[in-house]
């Protein structure tokens, strides 16, 4: 066989490989964002790189795997589902303890359901590969916690935190039987208006 031929012989081989990384790539990037979602998203634009984001979403995926994260009990569950209504409908007298209770509340429930209980970030990105829908308000919400705590959150800001965590905490409990929420708007509301007030007056609500 001539020196050219063994020339495009491996010109070939080399092309080949080419291709099959770029498809191997290709399908590995698609895993993830099918997974992750717009937290893939999130990740490329924090990291600024699609390969360092893509190590880091692998890397939660490989540390996911070492963690035994197990379903609540439905005793358990509906404990937790009680003491949700008890800190939501205390949220018309005090928002800003009530924020903060929902946050030690879905805190809790992660470490019944075995999520390791480190620092925000990387309870995030823990949770984030088993709910990756809900964890860009698991963020939010947390956010507005922290400034909840420093005097830098209104009322609707608190509002939208207790959303958010509902969702996660939903979520979190699993399982069939209620939600966390049925019933609540109702308890969450305040007082309604006289007869003769405006009809179109609405208490506080998480919906």
């Amino acid at each position: 066989m001539s020196t050219v031929a063994y020339i495009i012989i491996a010109v070939v081989v080399v092309l080949a490989v080419i291709v099959v990384a770029m498809v191997v790539t290709r399908r590995k990037s698609g895993r993830l964002h099918s997974t992750f979602g717009s937290e893939y998203d999130r990740t490329v634009q924090a990291t600024g790189n699609r390969r360092e984001a893509e190590r880091d979403l692998s890397g939660r995926m490989e540390r996911r795997k070492q963690l035994s994260i197990v379903p609540l009990p439905e005793q358990a569950r509906q404990q937790y589902i009680a003491q949700w209504q008890r800190v939501q409908t205390s949220f018309v007298d005090a928002p800003v303890e009530s924020v903060r209770q929902a946050d030690v509340l879905v805190s809790q429930v992660m470490t019944d359901r075995g999520y390791p209980m480190a620092e925000f970030d990387q309870r995030a990105d823990d949770v984030s590969v088993d709910h990756a829908n809900v964890i860009a308000n698991y963020r939010s919400a947390h956010a507005i916690s922290v400034a909840s705590g420093q005097g830098q959150a209104d009322t609707e800001a608190l509002r939208k935190a207790m959303t958010q965590y509902r969702e996660l905490f939903d979520e979190l409990l699993g399982g069939g039987g209620p939600r966390a929420d049925d019933g609540l708007a109702q308890a969450a509301a305040p007082p309604a208006a006289p007869p003769a007030a405006p009809s179109g007056s609405t208490g506080t609500s998480f919906r």
